[in-house]
C-alpha cells in the first residue's frame, strides 16, 4: 500500500476545485465586462454630441460691420465661438453674473455715448469678479492700472482704491474709450488698444501700413481679443442657440441698494456695518474699494457707501425664485 496515495488524491482534488473556482470567476468577470461594454452606435454615444457652430451672415461691434466675407475673419470668430461655447462653466457664470452687473454698466455707457457692446469688454476683462487683480497689477471690473486710473480721476491709495468701485470705474473707462475713439475713429481699434495699449497699436498700424483691426497681424492675445468679445456677445444675446439652458431664477439677481454719505473718518468698519444692520462681509462685498478695515479720511472727502436696501438686508436666493419660472431663457 502506497501511504502517499491519499495525499496525492487530496492534492488532485484541491487542484480541480481551484481550477473550477477560477474558471467560474473568469466567466463572471467576462460577463460583467460584456454587460458594461457599450456596443457601437449605442444609445449612450448617441446622447453625446459636439456640434460645429454656425457663424452669422452679419455682425456688428458698435456701429461697425464685421467683415465676415473674409475667411480669416470668419475662422477667427469661429475659434472664439467654439472656445466660449464649450467652456460651459465659465460662460454660464458670465450669463449669471451679467444679470447683476449689466444693469449697473449699461446706463452709464448709454449716458456717455459709448456703444453698449463695451459691456462685453468689461466682462471678458474681469469675468465680473469685482475684486480681481491681474499679475500685472490691473484691478477691478475694467482692469485699470494704477497710473491710468489716476489719470482719469480715480483715487488710488492704501485705504481707498476706486478701481474697485464699479460705477466710478465705468465712468473712467468711458472717458478712456472716448479718448481712444477720438484718436482712431474705430471702435474695434479702441477695443484692441484697451487690451494692448495705444502705443502698441499705433506702432503696428504704422509698421503694417494698415487702417483697421481686421487687417493687423497681432500677437495671440490682442489678435483674439475683439473676436472673443464678439463671440461672448453672440452667446449672451441668444444663449439657447448655443445650448445654454437656464431659468431666470438661476441668474444672480441685482440686489436693490441704498447709499450712505460719509464725510468723516471710520475707526472700525465692522462696528460701522453692525450699526447699519449688515455684517462686515456684506459691507466689503458692496464696497470692495474700501481697502482697509478703517478710513482715516483726513481731508474730509465725501464718499458714498453702498449697502443692501432695508428690505433686502437678509435677501435669500430663494426669495428671488419664481415658481412659474421653469422655461429656458433664450
Amino acid at each position: 500500500m502506497n501511504i502517499y496515495r491519499p495525499f496525492k488524491n487530496l492534492i488532485a482534488l484541491i487542484v480541480v476545485v481551484l481550477a473550477v473556482y477560477f474558471t467560474a470567476q473568469l466567466f463572471n468577470y467576462s460577463k460583467v465586462t460584456d454587460q458594461n461594454k457599450e456596443p457601437e452606435n449605442s444609445e449612450y454615444m448617441s446622447r453625446y454630441n459636439v456640434y460645429a457652430l454656425k457663424t452669422p451672415e452679419q455682425l456688428f461691434f458698435g456701429d461697425e460691420a464685421v467683415p465676415l466675407n473674409r475667411w480669416d475673419v470668419k475662422e477667427s470668430l469661429d475659434r472664439e465661438l467654439l472656445v466660449n461655447t464649450y467652456w460651459q462653466s465659465q460662460t454660464l457664470l458670465f450669463l449669471k453674473r451679467s444679470n447683476r452687473y449689466f444693469p449697473i454698466i449699461e446706463p452709464i455707457l448709454k449716458k456717455q455715448d459709448v456703444p453698449d457692446d463695451f459691456k462685453y469688454l468689461a466682462l471678458i476683462e474681469s469675468g465680473f469678479v469685482p475684486t480681481i487683480k491681474s499679475p500685472a497689477g490691473a484691478v477691478g471690473v475694467w482692469q485699470f492700472m494704477s497710473g491710468t486710473a489716476k489719470d482719469y480721476g480715480l483715487e488710488v491709495s492704501s485705504e481707498v482704491d476706486e478701481r474697485y468701485n464699479i460705477e466710478k470705474a465705468t465712468m473712467a473707462a468711458c472717458e478712456y474709450l472716448k479718448d481712444s475713439y477720438k484718436k482712431y475713429g474705430s471702435w474695434t481699434l479702441v477695443a484692441a488698444s484697451y487690451n494692448a495699449g495705444r502705443r502698441f497699436v499705433d506702432k503696428q498700424l504704422k509698421r503694417q501700413d494698415a487702417g483697421n483691426y481686421y487687417d493687423l497681424l497681432l500677437g495671440e492675445e490682442t489678435g483674439r481679443y475683439v473676436f472673443r468679445i464678439l463671440a461672448i456677445k453672440m452667446i449672451m444675446e441668444d444663449p439657447a442657440e448655443y445650448g445654454f439652458k437656464f431659468r431666470k431664477s438661476d441668474l444672480y439677481p441685482k440686489i436693490p441698494t441704498r447709499k450712505i454719505t460719509l464725510k468723516s473718518s471710520v475707526k472700525d468698519f465692522a462696528v460701522f456695518a453692525k450699526e447699519n444692520e449688515v455684517n462686515y462681509k456684506i459691507l466689503k462685498y458692496f464696497n470692495p474699494w474700501l481697502r482697509k478695515a478703517y478710513l482715516t479720511n483726513k481731508n474730509k472727502k465725501e464718499y458714498e457707501i453702498t449697502l443692501p436696501a432695508k428690505g433686502y438686508i437678509n435677501f435669500a436666493f430663494s426669495d428671488y425664485k419664481n415658481p412659474d419660472d421653469s422655461v429656458s431663457v433664450k
